[in-house]
């Protein structure tokens, strides 16, 4: 079993890692010139989720990956990873591990947050691979505003992507990987 925890611990965590992510986006929406309950606002947080991630050892770990590589859809992931490591981010044409440290966490900018901060913001590729010797545990809470949240721009620049609800971007997203097998993402939604 990947917890054993009480009910009541996962809720007072997920209450914790919400306040947390309002927070950062609260944060993050000062550069942009917005008001910091911005967001809040105009993609008030709907769909939020938290999910736990086993990845166990894998005798070819060259072969195959705990998961693939992908942006994260949504507004804002928060991870907190065990010491095993294997995350891996996509930066400057190259695959950079991720140190582990059981102290921190890892905040991922998702593609809709990209999306409503015109770009100011990038969403990551990001992967995790496998190990040999050990499992990996995880946990991602994904802040996640209502589906039909309509991205607009929050600049005063011109905006980079057409008007879409978050609904309608996981929905191509999913047809996209079933018809291509790979999620072709933002450049979809581009002006």
């Amino acid at each position: 079993m990947l917890c054993s925890c009480p009910k009541s611990t996962i809720e007072a965590f997920v209450k914790t890692v919400s306040g947390l992510a309002k927070r950062l986006a609260e944060i993050l929406a000062q550069p942009l010139g917005v008001k910091p309950n911005y967001f809040e606002e105009n993609c008030p947080p709907r769909t939020s989720y938290l999910r736990l991630n086993r990845y166990a050892p894998c005798p070819f770990p060259s072969q195959v990956f705990g998961l693939i590589s992908h942006t994260d859809t949504d507004f804002l992931t928060i991870v907190h990873q065990d010491q095993v490591g294997g995350l891996e981010i996509f930066k400057d044409g190259r695959w950079l591990a991720v140190k582990p440290n059981p102290e921190a966490l890892v905040v991922n900018i998702g593609d809709f947050f990209e999306a409503l901060s015109n770009g100011a913001y990038k969403s990551i590729k990001h992967r995790v691979v496998s190990t040999q010797e050990v499992e990996r545990l995880s946990v991602a809470y994904f802040y996640c505003p209502s589906y039909d949240a309509v991205v607009r721009n929050c600049g005063n620049e011109p905006s980079t992507y057409r008007q879409f609800t978050l609904r309608e971007y996981k929905l191509q997203t999913q047809i996209d990987v079933q018809e291509t097998g790979e999620k072709v993402g933002l450049s979809r939604f581009l002006l």
